[in-house]
Order: C-alpha cells, then structure tokens, then sequence
C-alpha cells in the first residue's frame, strides 16, 4: 500500500497544479477588459489610482507632475491589475524617463498593504469624528495633524512621541533634521513648521505617524553615506526609490567569495548605524533577506526597506543620564518559530548609549545556522569551504555573535566577526588575481 503513496501524491500535485492554471485562466477571462486597458493608459496618470485625491492624507506630491506627464510608467508585469492579488506589499518596478538623463529603473511603493492603508483612512476618521467613515479630505483638518499649526515654531518630541518607531524616544535635534530635510516641499532646509503649507505639514506628520520610511530616507541620505535606498519623491499615497538590485536572498546560493563579501559589509552597516560621528543609533527592528539589496554593478548592499527603524539620540541619552544609561545593554537571544523574529525592548534601546541590537539582528536573522528563511536554515554564510569549517572560528564567532555564552561577548564576537570577515574577502580577492 505505501508504494502506492508517492503515486497518489504525484496526481494529487498535478491536479492542483491543473486548479491553479484553471484558476488564473478564468481570473484572466474576467479581467481581460482591463487587461487591455492597462497596457493602453498609463494608471500612474490616473488621480484616483494613486489615491493623489486623498491628499493631504498621503505621503507627498513632489513627484506629481512626473507621473501626470507620463515620465514613469509601470514595467511590463506590473501593469496586469489582476496580478495584484500576489503583490501584497504593493511594491512595484517602474521606469521613469528624464529628456537628458534617459530612462532608468525605479521602485514605486505604496507603504503598506491595501487592508493597512485602508486601516490608515479609518484612523484618521476615528481621530476626528470617532466613526470609521468620513469625508477623508474635510477629516484631515480636524486631527493633531492640522492642529500643530504654523504659529508652533518647531516640531517637539513631547507631541509625536511614540507615533512610530522613528519618534519612539524622538531628540529635538532629531526631529529638526527631520523637518529641515523634508523633500515634499519647496522650501526645504528650514526646521522651522512655519516654513511648511498647511498640507505639507499634515502629509509630513501623516507620513511620521503611518509609515515613517520616507523620512528615514531623506533623514539619512543615502548620498551621505547612509546605507538607504534613495528616496525620490511621491505623489499621492505612492513614493518613489531608487531600484538598488535583486534581493538579498537571490544571493543565498551565490559562490563562497561572493557570500562572504555581503556578510561582511551586512557587518558594516550594523556597526555603521550603531556607531557614527551623528550619535544616533539606528536600530533595525525588522531584519530579514528581503530588507536588503545587492547593486549590480557595485555588488553594495542597501537597507530597502527602512519601516521598522528606531533612532536613539545618545548625545541626548548622555545628557539626560537616564537608570543605567552607561550600562551595555545586551540583546537576549531567544528561540522563535517564526521567520525573521527578534527579541528587544524598545525603552533600552531608547535609554542606553552601548547596545548590541543591530549586531544580534544580522548575526541572528541574516549570517548564523539560526536564521531561517522562506523553509530554509544555516543563513548567508551556510556550507562553508572544509579548511574553513575545520577551523571552526567562523562558526564560534556567528555562535558567539547570536546567542553569546560571555557576558558582554557579542560586542567582542561582533568586531571580530567583522575583521574576520574583512581578512576572508581580502584573500578571496587576491586569489582571483
């Protein structure tokens, strides 16, 4: 009887399998008017498609008159409306095409799912009326949103903290930054709200209180440096970055050398955004292969997806000289039988100046034989060489780095990590010489 199981499940895979084209025929049949319609217009021009008649509850119009003149269009495949069952995170490639510059590839995002954002009109309704459904438009000026009027001179960390994770423990100095460096006005450079419209300072503080991603991009340029997508512009609820390169995880499987190299420079942004000339500490609070890209061109890894990312002032977190602020504090590993998964507290990451955070989420989520991804363990650094796997100080520095038997040990196994990755890149480069 057995012998016969592996039989039964291959008719029982190719049934589904038939189901499953069946199933994408008839989906195409009834959206085969709107198929056609959508490679014969261009939706991003569409005012409603982009939800441009919700402002000023959306991200920004800086990129309007780009997507009204036709200058960014949806690739190929993002152009099939029926397909958007699959895009759950509504991410999308563009092209967009400057006279001079020509055309290049983009990415185009909504910032949260079509359940969130509709979530995000309900919220907005509930602040200002106490009912789910509303006139969006005449409800924006009855919130917080619209009360913290041009006669307040700056943005206070008192008013908006806890809003997000990028204003969980917000500085002055931080939120200054932010207002100076926000780019869906004309009149960027001043941290002054006065400075702002009407509208653009409720799409600014829409935009800190729903998704602060865009912020975070333009806070943190990746023209300065930073290891971010660059932002671009938006218009309505859809914001535009640079297309940086295939997902971290499409290099799971990449050659030894190539593997090392990224684990190495995912080494670096985590001392990078920990350790800075800026003192503020940016601690990635979701880590996972698909946050990440690779160029390429340059092979660089970049931060794609900056959502869950906390800033802690420490020149502030020194002044104020909160309980044991000096103390290191040190992340707790703990297993999880979900993907992805990371243990923290918020309020120490908030009210400490030495933490190991961001060196335990890459270590644990991303390098060591404890991440897990899309059915897979071992991480990016799996199956080494068997001169290196028989040394074994790889895997007691990844071991040391995620789940640490010293006390203060991932702060020692972090550096070394790194120097010992550097030392591996360096020699596979001058072997390929």
């Amino acid at each position: 009887m057995l012998r016969f199981l592996p039989l039964k499940l291959g008719r029982l895979y190719r049934c589904l399998k038939l189901l499953l084209v069946v199933g994408l025929f008839v989906i195409l049949l009834m959206n085969t008017h709107n198929l056609f319609a959508s490679f014969q217009k261009n939706e991003l021009m569409d005012r409603r498609f982009i939800n441009l008649n919700k402002c000023p509850a959306c991200f920004g119009t800086s990129w309007c008159r780009k997507f009204m003149n036709g200058q960014v269009s949806f690739e190929t495949w993002g152009r099939l409306r029926f397909l958007d069952v699959f895009n759950v995170k509504n991410v999308f490639f563009a092209q967009y095409g400057e006279p001079r510059e020509g055309t290049r590839r983009v990415v185009l995002k909504r910032l949260g799912s079509n359940q969130e954002l509709a979530e995000i009109d309900q919220k907005i309704c509930k602040r200002a009326t106490g009912r789910p459904r509303c006139d969006l438009i005449q409800a924006m000026y009855k919130t917080e949103f619209a009360r913290i009027n041009g006669d307040v001179r700056l943005l206070t960390p008192e008013v908006v903290e806890g809003w997000s994770d990028l204003v969980h423990c917000p500085s002055q100095r931080l939120l200054d930054r932010v207002v100076r460096r926000y780019a869906e006005t004309k009149d960027s450079g001043s941290f002054l709200l006065k400075n702002l419209k009407d509208t653009e300072r409720m799409q600014l503080l829409m935009t800190l209180a729903f998704n602060p991603e865009p912020l975070v991009l333009q806070s943190f340029p990746s023209d300065e440096g930073w290891p971010f997508a660059k932002y671009l512009g938006a218009c309505g609820r859809v914001v535009a970055v640079n297309y940086v390169g295939d997902e971290l995880w499409s290099f799971y499987n990449a050659p030894w050398e190539k593997r090392v190299d990224l684990a190495r420079q995912l080494m670096d942004i985590a001392e990078q955004l920990t350790n800075n000339d800026f003192d503020f500490a940016l601690y990635l609070l979701d880590v996972s292969f698909d946050n990440f890209a690779v160029g390429p061109r340059d092979g660089k890894v970049i931060v794609v997806d900056a959502e869950n990312v906390l800033v802690a002032d420490k020149r502030l977190i020194k002044q104020n000289k909160p309980e044991n602020y000096d103390v290191w504090y040190e992340s707790r590993f703990e297993e999880c039988d979900r993907e992805a998964c990371l243990s923290f507290s918020k309020d120490s990451l908030c009210s400490r100046v030495t933490v190991d955070h961001n060196y335990y989420a890459v270590c644990q989520n991303l390098l060591s034989r404890y991440a897990t991804w899309r059915g897979t363990t071992g991480g990016l650094l799996h199956d080494p060489p068997a001169h290196i796997a028989k040394d074994g100080q790889l895997e007691a520095l990844l071991d040391e780095c995620t789940k640490p038997k010293k006390h203060y040990g991932r702060f020692q196994a972090a550096k070394e990590l790194r120097d010992y990755l550097t030392h591996l890149a360096a020699a596979s480069s001058a072997t390929a010489r």
